[in-house]
């Protein structure tokens, strides 16, 4: 029986009064990717309470801190090996075989092959299974080889991407979606596909992080998916009412049908108990001009809605 375990990236941004925020999360899921290394090491005392807060056969994964991907670039130097090791200590310390490299855009690891080999020669991997998230582009033939080689994860978007470049016995998936600077919110046929993805890989283990604005919610939809075959609903209210949920939440006004496409139009709502979309779907039908508050947005949507229903019957 493969091992699908759902999640997001960090713990901090769920919230519960009462409870400390990881007790809090490990209760809803059974794995979290650890964000926080990407900027700071923790010490062993603070990585040991973590461990404490979570129930047994929760599963961690730890991103690697930044300065090995985004200042020297895997490049084999001291502190990139030291840093690679650190790395390492703090998944031995959590349970995990997981460690989470994100390269940037700007770099391209086809013109470094030789200097990557050299450096995950220089560390000892044992089980660790190092999971590299490629964010210049598909990896050539020859890097494709050398992730082979030392038993590397290709990490992609599932939401974006049909699978990785080679088949693994692990899949692992960082989710981000279709926003601008990471917000978005998946709606049910996207969390479909990925899924679906998911069981069409072949993998022992897998392994989805989701990240954005909504990232705890999507991730607890999929959840619900794949425990019970539906999905639960996201707004209290449908149609033109979740719209307004949505809208009072942090919409600015004055704003114009762009502003608020912008703004809000990645959000998901349901327009029937059965049915959710992307706000942008209601918002698109908005005339344009300059709107107040959200009672004027709600107001000429209803007009138009009721002139729609109108021309039906004729």
């Amino acid at each position: 029986m493969p091992d699908y375990r759902i999640g997001a990236g960090g713990w901090g941004y769920f919230r519960i009064p009462g409870a400390y925020p990881l007790e809090a999360y490990s209760r809803a899921f059974d794995f979290v990717e650890v964000n926080s290394t990407f900027y700071q090491t923790p010490s062993p005392e603070v990585v040991d309470s973590w461990v404490r807060k979570v129930p047994k056969g929760f599963t961690f994964s730890v991103r690697c801190h930044r300065d090995l991907t985004h200042r020297y670039m895997l490049a084999p130097t001291f502190r990139s090996c030291t840093l690679l090791e650190e790395g390492i200590e703090i998944c031995r310390r959590l349970g995990s075989r997981l460690l989470v490299m994100e390269t940037p855009r700007s770099f391209d690891p086809n013109r470094a092959i030789k200097g990557i080999y050299d450096l995950l020669s220089s560390v000892p991997l044992d089980d660790m299974r190092l999971v590299w998230e490629i964010r210049w582009g598909a990896p050539g033939d020859e890097l494709v080889r050398l992730m082979q080689e030392f038993n590397v994860v290709h990490c992609v978007d599932l939401s974006k991407e049909s699978g990785p470049a080679y088949r693994s016995d692990i899949l692992y998936s960082r989710l981000f979606g279709h926003g601008y600077h990471n917000l978005y919110q998946f709606d049910d046929e996207e969390l479909i596909e990925i899924d679906s993805r998911v069981r069409d890989s072949g993998s022992e283990s897998m392994y989805l992080s989701f990240h954005g604005g909504r990232m705890y919610k999507d991730a607890a939809r999929l959840k619900v998916y794949c425990n019970e075959g539906r999905f639960p609903r996201v707004t209290k209210h449908n149609g033109i009412e979740a719209l307004r949920e949505i809208l009072l939440e942090d919409a600015r006004f004055p704003a114009g049908k762009r502003d608020l496409m912008s703004s809000q139009g990645w959000k998901v709502i349901d327009v029937t108990g059965d049915r959710r979309v992307h706000a942008s779907m209601v918002l698109e039908r908005l005339e344009e001009g300059i709107y107040q508050n959200v009672e004027d947005v709600v107001r000429v949507l209803g007009q138009i809605v009721d002139k729609e229903n109108m021309r039906g019957m004729e």
